[in-house]
């Protein structure tokens, strides 16, 4: 193939990306499409060029679903030892000779005690998810991928989100025909 050809073929990649990332961004609320300018879309279009980008996402992504499994194991464990834990108290204290309003007492103190820990292992677990979403971001941008930087700004935070879901969108159609 000629220098070229190449050339029009990375061109006609080019437009391809870039009129995919303008139609995926008309799907988005106008508060987004407002938050994700033509120059950023450009300059991501660009950075599609070198295929790498899709594997890093997927990489991100894969780990963030193992991540978010991991913790959703853990606070099912957490849950059932409370379950369990509470049962058994829970019998302990149906035997036991105290009176019935010292019973309910005890069993409203253990119920807030296991809302207490769940709620703080709750908090860990966005600590963690947290931590993990300013990895990533730092990850994106030290690829040199645009629009990514580690920040909190909950509004920012979406817009990132959309341009990976865009990134992943475009890697599945994004093939030539002999990688099909």
């Amino acid at each position: 193939m000629s220098t070229s050809d190449n050339q029009n073929e990375t061109q006609s990649r080019l437009y391809f990306l870039n009129e995919q990332l303008q139609k995926m961004v008309h799907e988005l609320p106008r508060k987004y499409q407002q938050r994700i300018p033509n120059e950023l879309l450009c300059e991501l279009t660009e950075c599609l060029l070198d295929k790498t980008l899709y594997s890093i996402v997927k990489e991100l992504t894969d780990i963030q679903h193992v991540t978010e499994k991991q913790m959703f194991q853990k606070r099912l464990e957490m849950i059932n030892k409370h379950s369990v834990l509470f049962k058994l108290s829970y019998k302990k204290l149906l035997k036991s000779d105290m009176v019935q309003p010292g019973k309910t007492e005890m069993r409203l103190k253990l119920q807030a005690e296991h809302r207490k820990n769940l709620r703080e292992f709750d908090k860990r677990i966005v600590t963690e998810l947290d931590e993990k979403r300013r990895e990533q971001q730092n990850t994106l941008h030290m690829a040199g991928v645009p629009g990514f930087d580690v920040t909190d700004d909950a509004g920012r935070i979406q817009v990132q989100i959309r341009l990976c879901d865009f990134i992943i969108r475009l890697s599945l159609i994004d093939k030539k025909p002999d990688e099909v």
